[in-house]
């Protein structure tokens, strides 16, 4: 009796963090184009935010995983709180020095505790309790993540954006004077919530010190170094797949806000509110396919949303006005379920090679690192946000690629989260 309440405590818990990660990564669409505004940024260098962020998930997977062989998942889980909680404190002196790189590296040490986080809590979740059932759990907490998705660019609209940004062009002909008041003024605005997040984390981090979680030993031969995985097919097409999607995912959700004010003419103060029906359509998607997966392969599902996300990024392409921001909300909906199905796909049947392939897909997500700077560049280079979302249809095109070599596969519901 006591080890099941223990249990139930532990997946409470370990369940908050995946609601954390999401409302932190989903207060980037906001704060991209506040941080635009406020430095005068061009796409390339706004996209730097994400840069940033997805550049650790490169850096510290392997250092993440040894931590928990070493240590166990509590001791990576509070690292990983800790790290976020710094990172958060880090924007009060970004803000009051008024540097963009200041900020960049906050995000980066937010996104070092955020990787340790993801590496701990998407295994421990699956062995706390009934091995059966384990799946079932993982969903469930990934639906918290989806909700964040849905709250952050609400509640980070509200707090962070300002009603009436200026234009480049006023910025410009303000006087030094009134210049340097008014990007301060900007800058200041993002204290106070990431404030706010960073003392909410550390009393998480607390309740995490001083609760007794399970001691959870895992068995299973040492296979060898870490890339002696991609000696499976399925492992190194996940990687691949994995890499692309992340950037499409990123592209798409990052950039939706400036995409709402630059090409379908929302006023920014109601541009932030598209964020949110994005991050609802996201959450409402992983929902309806997971359901769907009890009746359709999940690859097969898999390849059929990757088609309908490539024709819904021509119409973001080549349509116009308010069509195409409800072409990048349809595709936030299509994507919702890729991440969880790559995974899978990649680590299945694959034994004692599943942690290795399992760092190995999450260094692939520095594919949110380095193809939104692309389409950032593509963007400033040709004049047109439009025609830079080549960049997103090129990534979806690869992913139902993957869903097509890997038809095959027998998965029959998926694992893993983003």
């Amino acid at each position: 009796m006591t080890q099941t309440k223990n249990y139930a405590l532990a997946i409470v818990l370990i369940t908050s963090l995946f609601f954390f990660w999401g409302f932190i990564h989903n207060l980037d669409p906001i704060l991209i184009p506040h941080l635009r505004n406020a430095f005068s940024l061009t796409h390339f260098q706004a996209s730097l935010v994400d840069s940033a962020v997805f550049i650790a998930y490169f850096l510290l997977a392997i250092p993440a995983g040894i931590i928990m062989k070493r240590f166990g998942y509590k001791v990576g889980i509070v690292v990983g709180l800790l790290l976020f909680a710094v990172g958060c404190f880090l924007f009060v002196p970004a803000a009051n020095t008024i540097n963009y790189v200041f900020f960049l590296g906050a995000l980066f040490v937010v996104a070092c505790g955020l990787t340790i986080l993801e590496t701990a809590a998407n295994p421990y979740i699956t062995v706390l309790g009934d091995p059966s059932k384990a799946t079932q759990r993982l969903n469930f907490a990934q639906s918290f993540n989806g909700l964040a998705a849905f709250l952050a660019p609400i509640v980070g609209g509200k707090f962070i954006l300002t009603e009436e940004p200026k234009t480049a062009e006023q910025i410009a002909a303000l006087s030094e004077e009134a210049r340097n008041i008014y990007v301060q003024t900007e800058t200041a605005s993002v204290k106070g919530p990431y404030v706010i997040l960073g003392l909410i984390i550390l009393a998480v981090t607390a309740v995490f010190i001083f609760t007794k979680l399970p001691d959870i030993k895992e068995e299973g031969a040492n296979s060898g170094g870490v890339f002696s995985a991609f000696r499976h097919k399925n492992v190194t097409w996940a990687v691949v797949a994995q890499f692309f999607y992340v950037g499409a995912q990123v592209c798409v959700l990052s950039f939706l806000v400036m995409f709402a004010t630059d090409v379908s003419g929302i006023a920014p103060s109601d541009a932030k509110y598209y964020a949110g029906v994005a991050g609802l359509a996201f959450m409402v998607g992983r929902f309806i396919g997971t359901f769907f997966m009890r009746y359709v392969a999940p690859v097969k599902l898999l390849l059929l949303y990757a088609i309908i996300s490539v024709l819904l990024t021509f119409v973001v392409i080549y349509g116009t006005g308010l069509l195409t921001l409800y072409a990048l909300i349809g595709i936030a909906f299509f994507m919702s379920i890729m991440f969880p199905t790559i995974f899978a796909v990649g680590v299945e049947g694959i034994g004692a090679d599943t942690k290795s392939a399992s760092s190995l897909i999450v260094m692939s997500i520095v594919g949110g690192a380095i193809l939104p700077p692309l389409l950032g560049q593509l963007s400033d280079s040709t004049g047109s946000f439009q025609l830079a979302y080549y960049v997103v249809l090129v990534c979806f095109v690869v992913v139902a690629l993957f869903a097509w070599n890997n038809k095959g596969s027998e998965l029959r519901e998926a694992k893993g989260g983003h």
